[in-house]
Formats: C-alpha cells, sequence, structure tokens
C-alpha cells in the first residue's frame, strides 16, 4: 500500500501539516522544520515509515526541479535598491562563518584529530555542494571512518540552528513591534517597490495570464541553471540574479509564483527535498559519530552567533537582527524564508504588521543565506580539503 506514489505522499505530507498546526499553536516558538525533520527519523528508526518512502512518493524529484524557479521567485521579492543596502548582512554572514570556521579549527583537533574538524567545517558553515566536496575528499583518500561526520552534520544542523535563529527573529520583531508603536520604526520600502507597484498595476492581457506568469519564472530558473552549469558560479546565485533583474526591468512580477497561485505547492515540494536530507541516516551511525558531531555542531554554533554578534555591532545593526543572519549557514534556503514567515505570522496583531515584519526580516536573512551556503561554504570547504 505505502508504494503508492500518493499515498506515501500524504504521510509525509501529514508531517508537514502536523509541523505547520505546532507551530501555528506554539506562536513559532517549535520551527515546523524541526518538527518534521525529527518525527521523519523517529519514524523511519521505528520501521512506521519504510525506508524508501520518499522514493516512493516521487515528489522529492520535482521538488529539485523547482529549486531553480522558487529562487527566481525569491529574487522579485527583493527590490535592486533594497538589495544594495544589504552589504551589512553579506558581512555579518561573513563573520558568523569566518569566526566558526577558526573555532573549529582550533578546539576540535585538540579533542579529535584535524581531519574530523575538516570533515565537519564546510557542511557547518554552509550547504549541499560543501558536503559533496567534502565527502568526495575523503572517499579519495579512503577515511571511510569519518565519512559519515558531514553527512550527518548536514542533516542535523538545522535541529541546532533554526530554534536559535527562531529565537533571535522573534526578539527582533518584538522589537520592531516596539518601533513601531513609538513611531521610530523605518520600513525597508524603497522606490522599486513603488515603481514595481506601478508597473504591476498597468499590465497587458498577456502578462495577467497564470499560466505565462508560471513559465516566465520556470524561464528565469532554467537560464540559471544553466549558467550555473556553464561557469564557476553556483546555478543559485544566478537565479538570485535573475529574479532581481527581472523585477527591476518589469519582465518579471514581485512575488511572481504568488501571483501565479502556485508557491504554496513549489514550497511543498521542496520541503520533500530538505526532508531527503535525512534519509539513510541510521541510528548506529549517529551513535558511532555523536560525540565529533555534537562537538562540532556546538562548537560550529557557538561560533557563528558569536560572529553574528561581533559584525552585528560593527556594522550597527541590533544583535537580534544580525545573529539569525550569520545562523543561516546552519538552516539555508527554504528554511531562512519558512521561519520569516512563522515568526511574522506568529508575532503580528494585524495582516499589516505581518507583512512590514515580514519584508524586514526576509531580505537580510535571504542574502545572508545564499553568502554562507552558495558562495562561502564552498571556497572553505574546497581550501580545507586540500589540506587533508
Amino acid at each position: 500500500m505505502l508504494s503508492n506514489p500518493l499515498i506515501a505522499t500524504v504521510l509525509i505530507f501529514a508531517l508537514i501539516a502536523f509541523g505547520e498546526w505546532l507551530s501555528i499553536i506554539t506562536r513559532a516558538r517549535v520551527p515546523m522544520l524541526l518538527t518534521v525533520m525529527v518525527s521523519f527519523l523517529i519514524l523511519t528508526w521505528t520501521g512506521i515509515f519504510p525506508e524508501d518512502i520518499l522514493e516512493k512518493s516521487t515528489l522529492p524529484i520535482l521538488g529539485s526541479m523547482l529549486i531553480g524557479p522558487a529562487i527566481v521567485h525569491m529574487g522579485t521579492m527583493i527590490p535592486f535598491s533594497l538589495l544594495k543596502t544589504q552589504y551589512k548582512a553579506v558581512l555579518i554572514a561573513l563573520g558568523g562563518v569566518l569566526v566558526s570556521g577558526v573555532v573549529i579549527l582550533t578546539i576540535v583537533p585538540i579533542i579529535f584529530d584535524y581531519p574530523t574538524a575538516v570533515a565537519g567545517i564546510g557542511p557547518v558553515t554552509g550547504g549541499t555542494i560543501a558536503l559533496i566536496i567534502t565527502s568526495e575528499k575523503l572517499t579519495e583518500l579512503g577515511m571511510t571512518s569519518i565519512i559519515a561526520i558531514p553527512v550527518l552534520i548536514a542533516a542535523l544542523q538545522g535541529l541546532l540552528g533554526m530554534p536559535l535563529a527562531m529565537y533571535f527573529l522573534r526578539k527582533y520583531s518584538f522589537v520592531i513591534q516596539k518601533q513601531m508603536d513609538n513611531g521610530s520604526f523605518v520600513p525597508m520600502m524603497t522606490d522599486d517597490v513603488a515603481a514595481t507597484k506601478e508597473l504591476n498595476g498597468k499590465q497587458n492581457p498577456l502578462k495577467k495570464s497564470m499560466m505565462l506568469k508560471l513559465f516566465y519564472v520556470f524561464v528565469g530558473g532554467a537560464i540559471g541553471v544553466m549558467l550555473g552549469e556553464l561557469t564557476p558560479i553556483h546555478y543559485s546565485l544566478w537565479c538570485l540574479a535573475i529574479g532581481v533583474a527581472g523585477l527591476k526591468l518589469g519582465l518579471l512580477e514581485a512575488k511572481a509564483l504568488e501571483k501565479s497561485n502556485s508557491f504554496t505547492l513549489v514550497m511543498l515540494g521542496i520541503l520533500f527535498v530538505i526532508i531527503g536530507t535525512m534519509e539513510g541516516v541510521s541510528p548506529s551511525q549517529v551513535l558511532n559519530n555523536l560525540p565529533s558531531i555534537i562537538t562540532i555542531l556546538l562548537i560550529g554554533t557557538v561560533g557563528i552567533t558569536l560572529g553574528g554578534y561581533i559584525v552585528s555591532r560593527l556594522v550597527k545593526w541590533h544583535p537580534f537582527k544580525g545573529m539569525p543572519v550569520a545562523l543561516t549557514a546552519l538552516i539555508g534556503f527554504p528554511g531562512d524564508y519558512i521561519l520569516c514567515e512563522e515568526v511574522s505570522r506568529s508575532i503580528a496583531r494585524d495582516e499589516e504588521e505581518e507583512k512590514t515584519i515580514f519584508d524586514e526580516l526576509l531580505a537580510p536573512m535571504l542574502i545572508g543565506g545564499f553568502t554562507t551556503v552558495t558562495a562561502v561554504s564552498i571556497v572553505i570547504a574546497s581550501i580545507l580539503v586540500e589540506t587533508l
């Protein structure tokens, strides 16, 4: 029965729905992704879910294809003039990753050894590409005893990063509310946003078509993927740039996928891909490598948070705004988007305030995530594995 794709999909979807429900009733104190990932591990380890349930679902295949268009969509949510002001988010993200890397390379070799530190540092400061680079090098060198470390860190880092980032985002949302109440809040609304609204208000019939809106975003995603294969720049950065440029030039609408009524389904497919990072993680793998995994995750998280705090102070950002930006190294996309959505929904007192808080949180979180996950972590992992 579970081999039926629809039934397998519904069972995993049930975990996502439960996580969403729990996030809502706890006012975002329990992140949805955290609930889903822990529940998935428990159900597969106990045999309630078969190990190949994601493969049976087939939705992860669709989800992996939707990442590019989703990132283009994210680009359409960030006006160019706003993007230019987010250099502070880039600096904070860099600071968190660099401090974390230094701390891990200083402490972990003393407790374990240098290869263990290198095995963990790439994934803990970024995403999938850093994991692949590290795993391939360890395989090439025959270091099979520690090859599970980067995989497990990549799979488990969100369990630590998401609640911490959620805590800081909630704290900063209350700061925003206080500023709104006393009249000192200055929103990140720009001329580009107003121009975009005006442009979107003058649409011709071709741009009103839901199907064509969706097609334009997919074309942007396909171009980004092709550029990623032809250049050393990761495709996600190309997709983000295409989204921002498309919005600026009027080729794409702001929040393009939402206006084509497709965003929820796209995010669902990508969530299945994220859950897939936990597939194949066995209890024995976790137990055998648990001391090194916990040590690297704790030290790395402290380093990222500390680096984010220091640079936030240097660039004169509120620490509660800057530290979650640094912690995107442990979360990535779409976790950073989902956290912003959950927090704004749970803290806001009305729809207008929810939009204001969401807009204030989203841009720096996305920029921080792209800085760490798709760029810096790849460079760090590539350099360090060559020292083994």
